[in-house]
């Protein structure tokens, strides 16, 4: 949870003013670490936190399945040089599925 910088500074301030850490917490309704990593940070602004960069292009992956629709997970795996479990993961959130559409007919005994 991101708190804004007002409340950060009052935190802060009211620590610096002679006020104890734990009290601070309870008053201003966050966790004391939290209290104690503010005052040890050099700014008060909130880190950014963004999706990491992805080893896998996605868009290259669409492209081989539409290319080469019966290739294995680990066929894939090997030519984009990263784990199966990348490109299950993938594939899924692109809802491409490997099950196959065909109809399988079935004889009564």
């Amino acid at each position: 949870m991101t708190y804004s910088i007002d409340l950060r500074e009052r935190v802060v301030a009211f620590c610096r003013e002679g006020g104890s850490k734990t009290e601070a917490a309870e008053r201003f309704g966050v966790h004391r670490q939290t209290v104690y990593g503010w005052l040890k940070a050099t700014s008060l602004k909130p880190k950014k936190h963004g999706r990491r960069k992805r080893k896998l292009d996605w868009a290259a992956l669409q492209q081989d399945i539409n290319k080469h629709p019966d290739k294995t997970l680990k066929e894939r795996a090997a030519a984009f040089g990263v784990a199966v479990n990348a490109i299950w993961y993938a594939a899924h959130e692109l809802n491409n599925s490997n099950k196959k559409n065909l109809q399988v007919r079935r004889t009564r005994r």
